[in-house]
């Protein structure tokens, strides 16, 4: 059974968030400030992180990098602001999704199943691709290289996956939406500038001049092996 921990500070949210979630089916852990959350998260190990980012006691962000040092579980942001930085600061540090208050339960619903799946690791067994000096194995879900290991999220992982498994060849925008987060982000743009910015800082040598990880503006990215 899924595990997910609810981490707001607004009790009506948190409780409409635990009735629609035990009805279909979720553990529910919840946690009213950054603190409790990250000693939660660390104990109990959920599945899934539901997080505002007006916490009384830190803001949201750093909830997500906290968690981003030892885990790569999904964090769904669920926050009342709006504005396009946020929501590039919250993707920045690690999230792999945003979702804008008021919103439809039905619609989180819908992104909680679509991070879960992108958590479950490929039945198959994948390749093993080099990046200039990193080896990602795609079945093992391991990147190794120089140094110390290089740990990627559940979101991370489906978009390279994607484009490592069609070498040299042109990915629209739209194709790795839909195949990546799901039909309904096919507006999303803005998640793969991020996440490719992310695997490029991770991956490439000059993250700023990359050679493997390659924008092809205004039509999509391709893995240049």
């Amino acid at each position: 059974m899924t595990r997910v921990l609810v981490v707001d500070d607004e009790p009506q949210i948190v409780r409409a968030l635990r009735i629609n979630l035990k009805a279909r089916g979720y553990t529910v852990d919840t946690a009213p400030d950054a603190t409790s959350a990250l000693h939660h998260a660390a104990r109990h190990h959920p599945d899934l992180v539901v997080l505002d980012l007006g916490l009384p006691d830190m803001d949201g962000t750093e909830v997500v990098r906290g968690l981003r040092g030892w885990t790569t579980v999904p964090i769904i942001v669920l926050s009342g602001r709006a504005g396009s930085l946020d929501k590039v600061e919250a993707l920045d540090a690690g999230a792999d999704d945003y979702i804008t208050k008021p919103f439809g339960i039905d619609e989180l619903l819908a992104r909680i199943r679509a991070v879960t799946r992108r958590a479950q690791p490929a039945d198959d067994t994948g390749p093993r691709v080099l990046i200039g000096e990193y080896t990602v194995d795609l079945a093992a879900r391991e990147v190794t290289g120089p140094g110390a290991d290089v740990r990627l999220t559940p979101t991370e992982w489906q978009l390279l996956d994607h484009l490592l498994r069609h070498p040299g060849k042109l990915v629209s925008q739209q194709a790795l939406l839909r195949e990546v987060w799901g039909p309904e982000y096919r507006n999303e743009s803005s998640y793969l500038r991020q996440y490719m910015a992310r695997l490029r800082r991770k991956l490439e040598t000059d993250p700023a001049r990359p050679r493997h990880l390659i924008t092809e503006p205004g039509m999509g990215y391709r893995f240049r092996p």
